[in-house]
Protein backbone atom coordinates (compact mmCIF):
# COMPACT_ATOMS: atom_id res chain seq x y z
CA UNK A 1 0.00 0.00 0.00
CA UNK A 2 1.33 3.42 -0.93
CA UNK A 3 2.22 5.81 1.86
CA UNK A 4 -0.19 8.71 2.25
CA UNK A 5 0.75 11.99 0.57
CA UNK A 6 1.32 13.82 3.87
CA UNK A 7 3.58 11.04 5.15
CA UNK A 8 5.64 11.22 1.96
CA UNK A 9 5.94 15.03 2.16
CA UNK A 10 6.85 14.76 5.84
CA UNK A 11 9.45 12.09 5.09
CA UNK A 12 11.03 14.15 2.30
CA UNK A 13 11.72 17.02 4.72
CA UNK A 14 14.31 14.91 6.58
CA UNK A 15 16.82 14.75 3.73
CA UNK A 16 19.66 17.29 3.81
CA UNK A 17 22.77 16.32 1.92
CA UNK A 18 23.09 12.59 1.31
CA UNK A 19 24.97 9.76 2.98
CA UNK A 20 24.85 7.49 -0.04
CA UNK A 21 24.71 7.73 -3.81
CA UNK A 22 22.88 5.05 -5.78
CA UNK A 23 24.01 4.31 -9.31
CA UNK A 24 21.91 3.78 -12.41
CA UNK A 25 24.64 1.81 -14.22
CA UNK A 26 23.24 1.97 -17.76
CA UNK A 27 22.88 5.74 -17.57
CA UNK A 28 26.02 6.35 -15.52
CA UNK A 29 23.98 8.65 -13.30
CA UNK A 30 23.38 8.68 -9.56
CA UNK A 31 20.59 9.55 -7.18
CA UNK A 32 20.47 10.39 -3.49
CA UNK A 33 19.00 9.01 -0.26
CA UNK A 34 15.96 11.26 -0.63
CA UNK A 35 15.18 9.88 -4.08
CA UNK A 36 15.72 6.30 -2.87
CA UNK A 37 13.18 6.98 -0.10
CA UNK A 38 10.73 8.51 -2.57
CA UNK A 39 11.08 5.60 -5.03
CA UNK A 40 10.32 3.14 -2.23
CA UNK A 41 7.35 4.87 -0.58
CA UNK A 42 5.74 6.21 -3.77
CA UNK A 43 6.65 3.25 -5.99
CA UNK A 44 8.06 5.63 -8.59
CA UNK A 45 11.39 4.30 -9.79
CA UNK A 46 10.14 5.25 -13.29
CA UNK A 47 10.36 8.90 -12.24
CA UNK A 48 14.04 8.55 -11.34
CA UNK A 49 14.95 6.80 -14.59
CA UNK A 50 12.82 9.06 -16.84
CA UNK A 51 14.08 12.30 -15.34
CA UNK A 52 17.69 11.07 -15.24
CA UNK A 53 17.66 10.08 -18.92
CA UNK A 54 16.20 13.40 -20.05
CA UNK A 55 18.20 15.64 -17.71
CA UNK A 56 21.43 13.91 -18.75
CA UNK A 57 20.54 14.55 -22.40
CA UNK A 58 20.20 18.28 -21.55
CA UNK A 59 23.63 18.59 -19.89
CA UNK A 60 25.11 20.11 -23.05
CA UNK A 61 22.60 22.98 -22.71
CA UNK A 62 22.76 23.53 -18.95
CA UNK A 63 25.02 22.11 -16.22
CA UNK A 64 22.17 22.52 -13.76
CA UNK A 65 18.67 21.23 -14.55
CA UNK A 66 15.55 21.92 -12.50
CA UNK A 67 12.86 19.27 -12.89
CA UNK A 68 9.25 20.05 -11.99
CA UNK A 69 6.56 17.38 -11.86
CA UNK A 70 3.06 18.87 -11.90
CA UNK A 71 -0.34 17.20 -11.99
CA UNK A 72 -2.51 19.27 -14.33
CA UNK A 73 -5.86 20.70 -13.23
CA UNK A 74 -8.80 18.73 -14.64
CA UNK A 75 -9.80 21.29 -17.27
CA UNK A 76 -6.23 21.27 -18.60
CA UNK A 77 -6.16 17.44 -18.48
CA UNK A 78 -9.29 17.35 -20.63
CA UNK A 79 -7.80 19.86 -23.06
CA UNK A 80 -4.30 18.36 -23.38
CA UNK A 81 -5.05 14.68 -22.81
CA UNK A 82 -2.25 14.57 -20.22
CA UNK A 83 -2.69 13.98 -16.51
CA UNK A 84 0.71 15.40 -15.59
CA UNK A 85 3.76 17.06 -17.07
CA UNK A 86 7.40 17.28 -16.22
CA UNK A 87 9.17 20.51 -17.12
CA UNK A 88 12.95 20.68 -17.39
CA UNK A 89 14.53 24.12 -17.04
CA UNK A 90 17.95 25.63 -16.47
CA UNK A 91 17.20 27.03 -13.02
CA UNK A 92 16.56 30.51 -14.48
CA UNK A 93 13.05 29.71 -15.71
CA UNK A 94 14.26 28.95 -19.24
CA UNK A 95 12.38 25.81 -20.26
CA UNK A 96 14.63 23.24 -21.95
CA UNK A 97 12.09 20.48 -22.44
CA UNK A 98 8.57 19.45 -21.44
CA UNK A 99 7.12 15.94 -21.26
CA UNK A 100 3.45 15.02 -20.86
CA UNK A 101 2.24 11.89 -19.10
CA UNK A 102 -1.19 10.58 -20.10
CA UNK A 103 -1.61 8.61 -16.89
CA UNK A 104 0.33 8.64 -13.64
CA UNK A 105 -0.07 6.95 -10.28
CA UNK A 106 2.47 9.29 -8.67
CA UNK A 107 0.86 10.35 -5.36
CA UNK A 108 2.13 13.94 -5.13
CA UNK A 109 0.60 16.77 -7.16
CA UNK A 110 3.95 18.47 -7.56
CA UNK A 111 7.59 17.81 -6.92
CA UNK A 112 10.81 19.66 -7.73
CA UNK A 113 14.10 17.87 -8.31
CA UNK A 114 17.59 19.04 -9.28
CA UNK A 115 20.01 17.28 -11.62
CA UNK A 116 23.62 18.38 -11.34
CA UNK A 117 26.94 16.50 -11.79
CA UNK A 118 25.05 13.50 -13.20
CA UNK A 119 23.15 13.28 -9.90
CA UNK A 120 19.40 13.51 -9.29
CA UNK A 121 18.48 14.99 -5.90
CA UNK A 122 15.90 16.78 -3.81
CA UNK A 123 16.47 20.57 -3.58
CA UNK A 124 17.22 20.14 0.16
CA UNK A 125 20.04 17.73 -0.73
CA UNK A 126 21.78 20.20 -3.04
Amino acid sequence: MKAQVNEIKEGLQHFHGTEMFYQIPLLRTRFTDGLKYLANVADCFWLITDTSVIAKSLMNRSEFVTIDFKRLPEDKQDFTGYEAEIIYSDGNNNILEKHGYRVTDFPLDELRLFFVNDTLMLPSEY
